[in-house]
């Protein structure tokens, strides 16, 4: 969601420029001012839904829905507390606004070979929820939030069967590098009981 602000807040500041340049110009209450925005210029309305895209340290890409993500973040690694004993899928916990939640090495759940980077200042982490249930999820780098058709989600063709229990389907971004985008499906992620082993 704080991407979403931000893109937001920069369109606004866009926006403003805009118009304080147009004020500041000599030409524009005489009606000599070059014309801005065509006439005909429409919005375009966005087709699909709002997906997040991020990578994994294997540098494999994936998505998230918007509709579960509560935010996104750049945690400091030193604000992750470790605690003893607890599965080793979980970094550690956070606190939230006061509210304590676990963050996890999503990476290592869904068998990811690579290991996370622990050793810079700041983690990307997704916070997904569902009711009361909320979850950090730590990744390597983040994507791009982008406008996907969640008609065009095909079946995963060949996913490993640990993290198959995940993955809702992918698509096909390019015809010919058959480069693919797999779609996670965070409920299944809040669910698993891989995070009381």
């Amino acid at each position: 969601m704080v991407l979403v602000e931000t893109a937001k807040n920069t369109a606004r500041i866009i926006s403003c420029k805009r118009t304080k340049l147009m004020l500041n110009s000599a030409d524009f209450f005489t009606g000599k001012a070059p014309n801005s925005a065509p006439d005909n210029q429409e919005l375009q309305t966005p087709v699909g839904e709002l997906y997040l895209r991020f990578y994994l340290p294997s540098e494999d890409e994936f998505a998230l829905s918007a509709v579960g993500i509560r935010e996104v973040m750049q945690q400091p690694i030193d604000r992750i507390t470790p605690i003893p004993n607890a599965s080793p899928l979980l970094l550690g916990t956070i606190n939230l606004r006061g509210q304590v939640i676990w963050v996890a090495d999503l990476g290592q759940l869904l068998g990811d070979s690579s290991r996370l980077n622990t050793n810079r200042a700041e983690i990307p982490v997704i916070v997904i929820e569902e009711q009361e249930t909320i979850l950090g999820l730590a990744v390597e780098s983040l994507g791009d939030m982008e406008w996907l058709d969640p008609d065009k989600l095909g079946n995963a063709a060949t996913i490993p069967d640990q993290i198959s229990p995940y993955v809702q389907g992918e698509w096909i971004l390019g015809q010919e590098s058959k480069q693919t985008l797999r779609l996670l499906d965070h409920l299944a992620i809040l669910r698993s009981s891989r995070w009381a082993a």
